[in-house]
C-alpha cells in the first residue's frame, strides 16, 4: 500500500461504515434524528481511525497498526458514547449502542476486507 491510496482507502472505509451502521440503527428503531447524529458522529472519528493505522503501518509495520488500531477504536468507542449520551433520545443505552453500532461496522469491514 502506498499513502497516495489513504485518500481512497478513507471515503470507501467512511461510506461502509455509514451504510452498515444506519442498517443497524434503522433495526434498532433508531429515530431519523439519531440516524442522522449516528451519521455525524462517524464523519467525525472514523477518518481518524482508518488513517492513523494506516500511516503506522507504512512507518511501523503491521504489529504496531494493530495495537493503534485497537487504542483508536476504543476512543471512537467512548467518544461515541459521550455523544450518544448527550444528543440521543432512543430507547437503548448510549454505551451499548456505541458497543453495537461499533462491533457491527468493524466486523464487517473485516469481512469486506477479505476479499
Amino acid at each position: 500500500m502506498i499513502i497516495n491510496d489513504l485518500p481512497i482507502i478513507m471515503i470507501k472505509c467512511l461510506l461502509i461504515t455509514i451504510i452498515i451502521e444506519v442498517l443497524i440503527s434503522i433495526l434498532l428503531g433508531l429515530r431519523k434524528k439519531d440516524i442522522l447524529n449516528v451519521i455525524l458522529v462517524n464523519i467525525v472519528t472514523n477518518p481518524l481511525v482508518v488513517s492513523i493505522p494506516v500511516l503506522i503501518n507504512i512507518e511501523y509495520g503491521l504489529f504496531e497498526r494493530h495495537i493503534s488500531l485497537v487504542i483508536l477504536e476504543v476512543f471512537a468507542l467512548l467518544f461515541e458514547f459521550i455523544i450518544y449520551k448527550k444528543y440521543l433520545n432512543n430507547k437503548f443505552k448510549p454505551f451499548l449502542l456505541s458497543l453495537i453500532l461499533n462491533f457491527s461496522s468493524y466486523f464487517v469491514g473485516e469481512i469486506i476486507n477479505l476479499f
